[in-house]
């Protein structure tokens, strides 16, 4: 069987983690760098990813997070913050930064920067929030089927209180929108043993 397939049949939910096992910071930065690398509507990325690394704020975050163990016991914590809006000075700095990369003159660009404006400026705050929230979604997948290949395991969350977590990590033009507990499944968790429910193929996928 296809080495990628066996993975993301291997991995679920995980409910419960070892807290005695640790992610190698070898590990840890193939996993950012999967998430940075993810593709994002005109490469614009949207959205930041806060690595909690403190205990305390664990614990806190915990607390806003309807009991669920995976923030404190998991090896680590991701939090997904996405902009609350998409505005002329994010676009300015994203062209500013592709020319820099590319080795172009920023007048080059004028045309793609105009685009982008005047598309994001036909949409309302919300929309920009929720068209910004899929971005971070398409980071997620990524970061997800990595941490998979790794034989790391992982828990994307959404059930916790946004606004207290905006207060906990300070975020003032962003919001957490998901979170994600990364480390090695306990050898209590019932739930590996599940036999992972899918519709069938011929069920899911149709041709026309």
């Amino acid at each position: 069987m296809n080495t990628i397939i066996q993975q993301l049949r291997w991995r679920y939910a995980t409910q419960r983690y070892d807290v005695t096992k640790k992610i190698n910071e070898t590990d840890l930065e193939v996993l950012k760098e999967s998430i940075r690398l993810a593709p994002s509507s005109y490469g614009l990325q949207p959205y930041k990813v806060i690595v909690v690394e403190s205990a305390e704020l664990r614990e806190q975050l915990f607390h806003q997070s309807y009991g669920q163990a995976q923030v404190t016991d998991a090896s680590h914590y991701f939090v997904f913050a996405v902009q609350n809006t998409l505005e002329t000075p994010h676009i300015d700095a994203y062209i500013d930064l592709v020319a820099t990369m590319r080795d172009l003159d920023v007048n080059q660009l004028n045309g793609f920067a105009k685009m982008m404006k005047s598309t994001t400026a036909q949409l309302s705050p919300a929309q920009q929030f929720d068209w910004n929230s899929k971005q971070a979604y398409i980071g997620l997948g990524n970061l997800l089927t990595t941490a998979a290949l790794l034989h790391i395991d992982a828990t994307p969350m959404e059930g916790f209180n946004s606004k207290a977590y905006n207060e906990l990590l300070q975020l003032n033009h962003h919001s957490a929108v998901l979170a994600v507990a990364l480390g090695y499944r306990s050898s209590e968790d019932a739930y590996q043993f599940r036999a992972k429910v899918r519709k069938e193929a011929d069920v899911f996928f149709e041709t026309i």
